[in-house]
């Protein structure tokens, strides 16, 4: 005991740094190494820190800095002289018990993985669940006013507004109609307009607003191939993918601005450029606007066959590595087999007479794009 007190004055005669975590000012202090860690300053109180309270801070090289679980958070101790700092952390037992140890490592890693786990799992089923749930709800309100801010970024794509010849407009109107009216459509809102392109396409914006480019109707033989497609975009406005697309693409982002009501900035953009230059939706989507456009021709009295045909004449076999649009709407083999089952005799009047057809042919003008 003797032998301990002794080497405990020798030590305390050599000086070391102390912040009381209370001000700023760097103190010279000496050090007791007693039953507790007694930190001396000249005409001050000394401050007494329990050894089972100590914890090893980080600190640069050749320093060792201590903190105390019972002095206040800022609180340090800069030890610099070697022989010191190893009587010090010799009678501290739980110097490094903060310290990460291979268990807390291992915990670390564990966790992170599962956070990792958790984030595939939401971009995987999370938010295709949110966009199927989510998409029949939106209020017409802000889906119109999503439609509208596609819009604009259509028009900006393609540089021009929609062609304007009076019987064509009136010819597309009527078909439009028709098929709005088999179909069960009775949104006042919804709109149709013809845009001039050399890419045959068509295409659905939120808000109940179809497009066609006119290189689509320059290569229709006849109405129903062209009434066949208009009725397959209606169906994807009826199920609401354009929505659920924006929702899916959107992700966290868009839903976030939902929640806000800022829904007509960046999420618009990213959806009008991903639907007019991909053009893609789910197969399971592109199933049932199949099935959608079936039905209304059908319920036309018309064949569901010849749209089928003009897709695969503009995609070829497989799509045939066509630069058109279509080519990310791919009628294969099978799709066009399928319309063909569904063929049916004509037990309905034409959907344009001859005279309307050709004005609708003719919608864009004389002027080729």
């Amino acid at each position: 005991m003797t032998d301990i007190s002794a080497e405990s004055a020798a030590q305390s005669a050599k000086p070391t740094i102390f912040f009381d975590g209370v001000s700023s000012r760097r103190r010279q202090v000496t050090l007791t190494l007693a039953d507790a860690l007694e930190i001396v300053e000249a005409g001050v109180t000394p401050v007494r820190w329990a050894y089972d309270d100590i914890r090893r801070a980080d600190s640069p090289a050749g320093v060792l800095r201590l903190a105390s679980t019972s002095a206040p958070p800022l609180a340090r101790l800069e030890i610099r002289d070697v022989a010191l700092a190893a009587d010090v952390t010799a009678r501290c037992p739980r110097l490094d018990e903060h310290q990460t140890s291979r268990r807390g490592v291992a915990k670390i890693v564990g966790w992170s993985m599962a956070a990792a786990v958790s984030i595939v799992c939401v971009v995987l089923f999370g938010v295709p669940l949110a966009a199927d749930r989510l998409a029949p709800l939106v209020p017409k309100p802000i889906e119109r006013r999503i439609g509208d801010a596609s819009e604009v970024q259509v028009k900006t794509i393609f540089g021009r507004n929609a062609c304007s010849d009076s019987a064509g407009k009136a010819a597309f109107t009527k078909l439009v109609n028709r098929l709005r009216d088999a179909a069960g459509l009775d949104d006042d809102n919804m709109t149709a307009g013809v845009l001039p392109s050399a890419i045959p396409n068509a295409f659905a914006l939120p808000g109940g607003k179809v497009y066609v480019l006119n290189a689509l109707i320059d290569k229709a033989e006849n109405p129903d191939e062209l009434a066949g497609i208009l009725a397959h975009e209606l169906g994807h406005l009826k199920h609401h993918d354009n929505m659920r697309g924006l929702i899916y693409n959107g992700g966290t982002s868009f839903l976030i601005g939902l929640l806000f009501g800022d829904v007509t900035g960046s999420s618009a953009v990213i959806f009008a450029s991903r639907s007019v230059v991909e053009a893609s939706y789910s197969r399971e989507a592109e199933t049932a606007a199949d099935t959608f456009a079936i039905d209304i021709m059908h319920a036309l009295g018309r064949s569901p066959k010849p749209a089928a045909e003009l897709m695969f004449r503009i995609t070829g076999k497989e799509g045939g590595g066509l630069t058109s649009i279509l080519a990310s709407h791919p009628l294969t083999e099978d799709r066009l087999a399928r319309m063909t089952k569904e063929d049916r005799p004509a037990s309905g009047p034409p959907l344009l007479t001859d005279t309307e057809w050709q004005a609708l042919k003719g919608i864009c003008g004389s002027g080729k794009v």
